[in-house]
């Protein structure tokens, strides 16, 4: 078996760049749901008029939905310590190179989330990177211990929180509703409206969103960033080719575990709980399934060849990211095709397979003559007052 060496970049690991493509193919089939229809305003389990529907939503739920972000979110971790690591071995100072990388990504977001797509997570990312980098000191095992404490604490507090909600309720369930004025004005403004009436709808549904999920990062979404750091410490990518074995149990474990909690809204009477236990830890336990099932199968020279412009796609993440939202709006907005609220959910997820496909080879051939991304480019130019490296 060929190992996973780094490319000629000399910082790159395939295998980042490999899980970092499957994340946005991931995070893309579960955020078509939210493109659309008014997703986050629904109850998905009683939602959908056709049987079709509810089966393609199951499966985008089980398989996609909080299942792909925590693996982003952990590689996110895991490239600011490689950052980390090289500022300490040039001697360069870190934290004021991080905090400029973390400006620019919020400024980023920022340009994302209110006159491109609500569902931003750039914003979030940056300002849980800003603490991340003052916890890179720490040594792997101390990271991964207090990442541990506070998901589990946190989320699982918050979680148990719920259920005694639901035990106490009358009907036993505290079942999400679907808000129909927000429904409304949502397919009233995407369907039909101006862009000013989009910009509006846009950033309330962003505060909507974000108002409680802000103050959940730091047990949510800052652990998984931890964790992610904890593991480049270890480097547990740059090993996995010669250490697979140790990746055997990790894998069916997650895969097992993972699907199984998956399901639980399917099964429970007690809906919400059941669907925070999906969420904050059957997606993240499915993610070390997906993730040791993908280190495994790279040891397979077909399938790093197959997937190889998934890796081009993982090369310029942030490029990618941003304009899967430029074309999904594009589509369905009304200052785009206007197709908001007229497709099925299995026509929206292939349609996400199939945009992602043509930005991968797209990838590919960009890559050919430049080593990053034009968003990456445009970021390092911000951050360093220099332009990106050119060419191969």
């Amino acid at each position: 078996m060929t190992t996973l060496k780094p490319t000629a970049l000399a910082e790159r690991i395939d295998g980042l760049d490999y899980l970092r493509g499957f994340a946005l193919l991931g995070i893309f089939v579960a955020n078509m749901l939210f493109f659309h229809m008014p997703y986050v305003y629904v109850d998905p389990y009683s939602w959908f008029p056709s049987l079709r529907d509810e089966v393609s939503h199951m499966w985008v739920d089980i398989l996609f939905q909080s299942s792909f972000y925590p693996l982003f979110a952990m590689l996110f971790g895991y490239g600011m310590n490689m950052q980390y690591e090289k500022a300490k071995k040039t001697g360069r100072p870190f934290i004021p190179m991080v905090s400029r990388r973390m400006a620019v990504l919020l400024a980023f977001g920022i340009i994302h989330a209110f006159l491109i797509w609500p569902g931003d997570i750039l914003i979030t990312y940056a300002l849980m990177g800003f603490l991340l980098m003052l916890m890179l000191r720490l040594p792997a095992a101390a990271l991964a211990s207090i990442a541990s404490g506070l998901y589990i604490i946190g989320l699982g507090g918050l979680t148990a929180l719920v259920w005694l909600g639901e035990l106490l309720t009358p009907d036993g369930s505290l079942a999400e509703y679907a808000d129909i004025t927000s429904i409304n004005n949502s397919i009233a403004a995407y369907s039909n409206g101006s862009y000013w009436d989009v910009t509006v709808q846009r950033t309330a549904d962003w505060l909507f969103m974000n108002t409680s999920s802000l103050l959940l990062a730091p047990v949510m979404i800052l652990p998984l960033f931890m964790i992610g750091a904890a593991a480049a410490k270890w480097k547990l990518i740059e090993r996995a080719d010669q250490q697979w074995r140790r990746w055997i149990f990790p894998t069916v474990l997650g895969l097992a575990g993972g699907l199984s909690l998956k399901t639980l809204p399917y099964f429970s009477d007690h809906m919400l709980t059941a669907s925070m236990v999906q969420d904050s830890f059957g997606g993240p336990l499915l993610t070390v399934g997906y993730t040791g099932l993908i280190l495994l199968l790279l040891r397979l020279k077909l399938f790093r060849t197959v997937f190889n412009p998934v890796r081009m796609a993982g090369r310029m993440s942030l490029t990618v990211y941003i304009s899967q939202s430029v074309i999904a709006t594009l589509i369905f907005y009304s200052y785009g095709l206007g197709y908001y609220g007229k497709i099925s959910v299995g026509t929206g997820t292939w349609m996400a397979v199939g945009i992602f496909a043509i930005q991968a080879i797209l990838a590919g051939l960009y890559l050919q003559k430049f080593r990053q991304g034009p968003l990456e480019a445009l970021w390092r130019r911000l951050t360093y007052g220099r332009p990106g490296p050119e060419g191969r």
